[in-house]
């Protein structure tokens, strides 16, 4: 069937089953959106700044598990993209990011809203294209999306000069994927796995070390099948919570910088880490040379490149962490003795009952953690929870009671203020049902503030609670450890918006709360009334995020505790 190339990227959407995509048109990408506007197969929804766009469909691409599409324009539109795109990069999660450009006859003439899009994003994409034919986009489209959830997960880019979208070419959708060079391992190998079941049954002190790979491979519910079985003790990091549920009595805690204290002791003393889609991240292993050095390491992983990198797997395997612990699991399941390990879950727990994760309560103030925990008993299962960057994000990930994968969505390798918002509008789309709640802070929150009137527009109702210190509370933190307290530009408290008023002047509802009384009654409402909310929490100014592994530390040498004035 003869179609212009702006039909193709329609007509190619459609057929991969997407059902939204987020955007914001500009004149490269102006023939595109004039097919969107004509077509009924999909809903488009109009962000307030291409940031944003990325970041919603990271949260659609998080919460679903399907690949999240993204729609710009060129020049500053596709610059502003950037950070999306590398934030997807860093925590592998499945985009396809579709950017105009300028015609084909004035690339390179410095042209209006030029700019070298694919050598920009090829340092911070899985893949990505310059298309110079409208016939290349239906094998080009295809390809994208295969490479985008096939493999190690990621962004893929595709640029196309305005007169492309304007060429009428043949569309044929019906060709398979034929790549040569790219051929992801998703089986393990059977000798490999054979060799760490051994290790497994001789190990005395074995620690699972769940990383989030387990989200991406759809294998949380094997992960726990196989915890179960073997009775083996385990750990997560920040991109792996909710793999197991709060409550599972095998897991300890996050481990890793702010990791509690029983889950890095517990790291630091096993004799075997059976890392599974996990890539041993600085914030996770701290000083290398000290991480887990009386163990043996099984690494799991399906993106070769990723094992041994930074720590030598003495058991590595190759392949879709899913298939290869179905594989484990037949092969352990004889092989099973609990009791084994009744002394080393007993020095775990004596490790818990030392420093557990806690906090001090105060009579005349909201402790952040406390928000947390206390939305944790009203929402519980019920809530999806996104949050921006900074100590707010760290106390989520410590004391939120999760109990499924996909209900955790934040920004890990990247570390990106401003994610959070218009990433809970994504996962608001992708999963309905579900309140989805930003918890944030009041330095993240208005970096894309503007996203208040795409979520009042498009009926996506995020309530975002504010964690308010009045600081950029981790810099605030890291000066006032290591900086002699020289909170140098991290004092917000001159400078706050009404927020009330301001989520208000957009649409939506806006609540102050200085009490706990108040808070409960404030979110109560916010989920009662269904509606995009700015809940403004007045919280402890100089609370710091404890434990904390100090960078390049080793993680046995955590602070505990730290009471400022």
């Amino acid at each position: 069937m003869q179609m212009s190339g702006a039909q193709m990227v329609i007509e190619a959407l459609i057929a991969e089953g997407v059902d939204t995509v987020f955007g914001y048109p500009g004149g490269a990408i102006m023939n595109v959106y004039d097919e969107i506007y004509k077509q009924d197969g999909f809903e488009h929804i109009l962000t307030r700044h291409e940031q944003a766009s990325v970041h919603a469909a990271e949260g659609y691409a998080k919460a679903s598990g399907k690949v999240g599409v993204a729609m710009i324009t060129s020049g500053p539109g596709f610059t502003n993209a950037v950070t999306g795109l590398a934030d997807a990069y860093m925590d592998s999660i499945p985009l396809v990011v579709i950017s105009g450009q300028v015609p084909m006859s004035l690339i390179g003439t410095d042209a209006f809203q030029e700019i070298d899009a694919v050598g920009i994003s090829r340092s911070c994409t899985k893949h990505n294209y310059l298309v110079t034919d409208a016939s290349e986009l239906p094998r080009i489209l295809k390809e994208a999306f295969y490479i985008a959830a096939s493999g190690r997960p990621g962004p893929i880019h595709i640029d196309i000069p305005k007169d492309v979208t304007a060429q009428i070419a043949e569309f044929d959708y019906s060709k398979p994927v034929e790549l040569e060079t790219y051929k992801p391992t998703v089986k393990g190998n059977s000798r490999q796995i054979r060799k760490a079941v051994d290790a497994i049954v001789n190990a005395k002190r074995p620690l699972f070390y769940l990383g989030g790979g387990i989200i991406n491979s759809n294998a949380s519910e094997e992960v726990r099948q196989f915890v179960a079985m073997t009775g083996i003790p385990a750990v997560e990091t920040f991109m792996a919570r909710g793999t197991l549920r709060y409550d599972d009595e095998l897991l300890i805690s996050m481990l890793g910088m702010h990791g509690s204290y029983a889950a890095n002791m517990a790291m630091s003393e096993t004799d075997l880490v059976i890392a599974l889609g996990a890539r041993f991240d600085d914030r996770v292993t701290g000083k290398l040379s000290e991480f887990a050095k009386n163990a043996d390491i099984i690494h799991v992983d399906i993106d070769p490149a990723s094992i041994s990198k930074l720590v030598n797997a003495h058991y590595p395997i190759v392949g879709d962490v899913k298939g290869v612990v179905i594989a484990m699991m037949e092969l352990i399941a004889d092989k099973v003795n609990k009791s084994r390990y009744e002394s080393w879950l007993e020095t775990i727990a004596n490790f818990e009952k030392l420093h557990p994760l806690s906090y001090q309560e105060e009579d005349d103030v909201i402790k952040p953690q406390w928000v947390v925990e206390r939305i944790g008993e009203l929402l519980g299962d019920q809530a999806n929870i996104s949050t921006d960057v900074g100590q707010h994000q760290m106390w989520a990930a410590q004391f939120y009671p999760f109990t499924r994968a996909r209900q955790f969505i934040s920004s890990g390798g990247l570390g990106t203020m401003g994610f959070g918002f218009p990433a809970a509008m994504g996962v608001k789309r992708a999963d309905r049902d579900r309140v989805s709640i930003n918890i944030t802070g009041d330095g993240s929150i208005l970096m894309n503030i503007q996203e208040l009137m795409t979520a009042v527009e498009n009926k996506l109702p995020v309530i975002n609670v504010i964690l308010n210190n009045q600081y950029l509370g981790m810099v605030r933190q890291w000066q006032t450890l290591f900086y002699d307290k020289r909170h140098s530009s991290t004092d917000l408290s001159a400078g706050q918006p009404n927020f009330t008023m301001l989520v208000e002047s957009f649409g939506g509802v806006g609540y102050e709360v200085t009490t706990k009384a108040e808070f409960d009654a404030a979110l109560k409402d916010a989920v009662e009334k269904n509606v995009v909310a700015l809940i403004n929490v007045s919280v402890a100014r100089l609370e710091n995020v404890m434990p904390m592994v100090p960078s390049g530390g080793s993680l046995f040498n955590m602070m505990l505790a730290s009471k400022e004035k």
